[in-house]
């Protein structure tokens, strides 16, 4: 008994000298782990610093201010229109920048530009016998070159009389506008001067949601304020030809213009505009991705204005239903619902009911990414169009024309009526057939017009005036061929349309009973 305890005793001392010194072997390497794993942690809690980016990018970062003269008036009776400058007693905003708020987050004139609605109006102000300079705006810039170009936004010097950049050094330069485009809302002044401080122009694409970054400008005119933030989220479908940068750095009237920075010191964006219901900051603001303002400064600068190309047609969006019904298996492209006569669409053979499905070989996902690509390739280069038309799919080669911001589609008139000659009770429909004249009014080769609707037709949203073109991927030549192809279709599934409406072209899907 004596011995075993001694064994015991024996195997236990030297169980415990192991783990003794397998634990003094341990202690360093685990104590130098700990302060990356307590530095991973700090890191983790620590706000990054922007003192060294605002010491870079400030001195690039300039107010601009605007002037507007203002014009004389008849007399100042009750029905005299003056300008309201935002004056203490002008009955409007109480300052330049509220002022501001209106016209350009909000896509409203200025309560005191003449002529424009809801005025205000100043019966006792007395009469103004010339024009005079006076305060109209307050923005932000930021120099591109060294040379004196800066970029801004096209609303801060729209309409201006004279344009005025302060840079942080206070020194004040008169600028002259070298081109703005209203369409991206970017702009190039130019002042007089050399060895400025540009900007280093950052890759928006390379922006993460989530990631770290700042703004600085001149909101309500606090010269170089700076304010930062995270990306909330990209590609938003704002405007016409740009998905914009949704961040929730606070922006204010007067940072319109100002860069928006990644941490690297970059810019990525024009602050542009934000989303307000109480006239303040709410948290959401969006910026111009700076390489689309990059590629539309390169033409302002070289002939004051951005040339885009057009194919001449009237797009819409492909819903879900629509999309199975057709076959396509899932909402995508771009619906034409209208081709302009004489436009490069109608001379490469795109019709009303096309769906654009591809541009020069890039996917169109939906209608807003059509405008985009067309927009961006230079007028006159042959590009091809990827086209699904009644099943199948088709390439077209089309001539790109030249963008007129002025050209508007002009709308046809309605049919005149004609005497129904039949109906179909499927579809809730009364229809008769188009006369010679009507095609050719509406360029059409047939189709039947719709003379009275009922359930499911108006449910689909059909009206009376409606001309049906296509039923379930079928052209429609008139009342007899439509009566036939109904009376052949499975009742028990959804049937697509084609309508004409005037000059414009959507699909429906119409649920027979």
């Amino acid at each position: 008994m004596t011995l075993r305890k001694l064994d015991d005793q024996r195997e236990s001392f030297w169980l415990g000298t192991f783990i003794l010194i397998a634990a003094l072997w341990a202690v360093p390497a685990l104590m130098s782990l700990q302060p990356a794993w307590a530095q991973s942690s700090a890191s983790s809690r620590t706000l990054p610093d922007f003192t060294d980016l605002v010491e870079i990018v400030g001195p690039s970062v300039v107010n601009i201010r605007t002037l507007e003269k203002s014009k004389p008036v008849a007399g100042n009776g009750p029905n005299s229109e003056v300008p309201n400058n935002g004056g203490p007693n002008s009955g409007g905003p109480s300052d330049e920048e509220m002022q501001e708020l209106f016209r350009r987050f909000f896509g409203m004139p200025p309560p005191g530009k003449p002529g424009t609605p809801g005025q205000p109006r100043q019966p006792n102000r007395p009469q103004q016998q010339q024009p005079e300079e006076q305060p109209r705006g307050v923005g932000s810039g930021f120099i591109l070159t060294a040379d004196g170009f800066i970029m801004t936004n096209a609303h801060v010097v729209d309409g201006a009389e004279q344009v005025i950049v302060t840079l942080t050094d206070k020194r004040e330069f008169t600028a002259r506008i070298i081109g703005a485009d209203k369409r991206t809302d970017v702009a190039v002044v130019k002042i007089e001067a050399s060895g400025l401080p540009p900007v280093k122009i950052g890759d928006p694409n390379r922006l993460k949601v989530g990631e770290w970054v700042m703004a600085i400008g001149s909101p309500f005119g606090l010269e170089n304020t700076v304010t930062a933030g995270i990306v909330s989220a990209k590609g938003r479908d704002t405007g016409d030809y740009l998905p914009f940068i949704q961040t929730d750095v606070a922006i204010n009237p007067g940072n319109s213009g100002g860069p928006l920075i990644n941490m690297r010191g970059e810019v990525v964006g024009i602050n542009s505009q934000i989303y307000s219901r109480s006239g303040g900051f709410m948290g959401i603001s969006f910026a111009i991705p700076i390489d689309e303002a990059v590629q539309v400064s390169t033409q302002l600068r070289a002939s004051g204005r951005v040339q885009r190309g057009r194919l001449g047609v009237g797009i819409g969006d492909v819903g879900k239903d629509v999309a199975e019904s057709l076959g396509l298996g899932k909402p995508q492209g771009a619906l034409v619902s209208n081709v302009e006569p004489g436009s490069p669409a109608e001379k490469a053979g795109l019709e009303a009911g096309d769906i654009i499905l591809k541009f020069d070989g890039k996917k169109i996902e939906k209608s807003a990414d059509l405008p985009r690509a067309v927009g961006g390739t230079k007028p006159g280069t042959l590009s091809t169009v990827t086209v699904f038309r009644r099943g199948t799919t088709k390439d077209y080669a089309i001539t790109v024309g030249e963008f007129d911001a002025d050209k508007k589609a002009q709308s046809k008139p309605t049919p005149e009526k004609a005497t129904p000659p039949s109906a179909a009770q499927m579809l809730g429909l009364m229809v008769s057939d188009l006369s010679d004249a009507q095609k050719k009014e509406l360029n059409l080769k047939g189709g039947v017009r719709v003379d009275s609707v009922a359930e499911p037709a108006l449910k689909a949203g059909i009206r009376e005036g409606d001309v049906v073109v296509q039923v379930a991927n079928t052209e429609v030549a008139d009342v007899k061929a439509f009566t036939q192809l109904i009376a052949r279709l499975d009742k028990s599934k959804p049937i697509n349309v084609l309508l004409r409406r005037g000059e414009w072209a959507q699909f429906t899907v119409i649920r027979p009973r």
